[in-house]
């Protein structure tokens, strides 16, 4: 009698604790496993709270009008699938709650009943019925958006810039009806809220990625093939952008800011960048003008105003006025300028930029006279 009892006991305490088992699997290998379903949750909820960062490089904190639109899209589909994983994990959890108890003498299920099984023939048909009609209407909507983000190609007088991507940095030139006044710069790029930019997007040697996350979303820079993208930037601010196509060595650092600021603001640092460099105004920066010249600065580089007109690096007529350098790897400090001219290598590896050697005076002449240069 005794040993029944306790085999009744046993029985019942497996009974009981089924649930518990089914979840945790308590066995002698693993005694402190999680719930099942809970490391995916937990994925996902990690994955939307990164995801889910504002900021000025987040696709969900749009500042313009196509990033509006692709943000309400993303929201339209996170909704619907996190709608679609809880009833999933719902249901999950009521079959392993409503399971069946069965022991050594339970008879075995040879007929199912026929009640039952039509009600759930019923729930799948459904199901597959409602799956259909909701990926018919995400598809209907990421067309509608497709298109709606298009419309801006139709604008009037849109500002046009053209965008070079190159290992690795970014060559950017304000493009205007009369080509003395085209700008160009490198890694930042302006523009004036509430007017359409039209973006002439090539490449020189690799396939890069244009991406803006807070204004729009990636396009594709092709060799020997020039595309054209359109945005509007609403939201005066500054952001970050990226290289978001793997496209070499220093892939990670060929990023840029933009700065979107009102429109007197951007005209009138539009007319400030046509401007020559300013003249030296110390003597040691007169010096530093000379060192820049008398090296190989003069072979990669144009400062407009001098004999400097070389096309592979960076025009740098205007390098003061930039906050970063590096193609915006470091801040524009008077140690960063110094390290980044003697060794540019030991911060970017894989750059053309070469190693150069110059005398500690020299140096700091020819970094007075790139602090200069406003």
């Amino acid at each position: 009698m005794k040993n029944e009892k306790s085999r009744q006991g046993r029985r019942d305490y497996q009974d009981k604790s089924f649930f518990l088992s089914a979840c945790f699997r308590v066995n002698s290998r693993a005694k402190n496993s999680l719930p099942d379903g809970v490391l995916p949750a937990v994925s996902i909820f990690t994955g939307f709270i990164f995801t889910g960062c504002r900021g000025s490089q987040s696709a969900l904190d749009s500042a313009g009008v196509q990033s509006a639109r692709l943000e309400s899209l993303w929201w339209l589909f996170f909704s619907i699938t996190a709608a679609v994983y809880v009833i999933v994990m719902a249901v999950l959890v009521i079959a392993l709650v409503r399971r069946q108890k069965s022991d050594a003498e339970t008879a075995p299920d040879v007929a199912p009943d026929a009640a039952r099984e039509k009600r759930i023939g019923a729930a799948i048909k459904g199901a597959i019925v409602l799956t259909t009609i909701i990926l018919f209407v995400l598809m209907i909507v990421s067309f509608r958006t497709g298109s709606a983000i298009q419309t801006l190609a139709q604008a009037p007088e849109p500002l046009q810039i053209k965008v070079t991507g190159r290992q690795w940095w970014w060559e950017i030139e304000y493009q205007d009806t009369v080509p003395s006044n085209n700008v160009t710069t490198a890694n930042e790029l302006r523009l004036p809220a509430g007017r359409p930019i039209k973006l002439i997007l090539q490449s020189t040697d690799v396939i890069h990625s244009f991406w803006i996350p807070n204004l729009h979303g990636k396009k594709d820079l092709i060799p020997n093939y020039p595309t054209v993208f359109y945005f509007q930037a609403e939201k005066a601010g500054t952001y970050w952008g990226q290289c978001a196509e793997f496209c070499g060595y220093q892939h990670a650092k060929m990023r840029f800011i933009v700065t979107v600021e009102s429109p007197e603001d951007f005209a009138n640092w539009l007319n400030a960048q046509r401007q020559p460099a300013e003249q030296p105004a110390t003597d040691r920066q007169k010096r530093g003008r000379e060192v820049f010249l008398t090296a190989t600065c003069t072979q990669c580089h144009t400062v407009q105003g001098t004999l400097a007109g070389g096309r592979v690096g960076p025009n740098l007529t205007h390098i003061a006025s930039r906050s970063h350098i590096a193609a915006g790897s470091l801040p524009k400090t008077r140690e960063h300028l110094q390290n980044w001219v003697t060794d540019p290598q030991k911060i970017k590896p894989g750059i053309r930029m070469p190693m150069t050697n110059f005398a500690p005076e020299d140096l700091e002449a020819l970094v007075d006279y790139l602090e200069s240069l406003k």
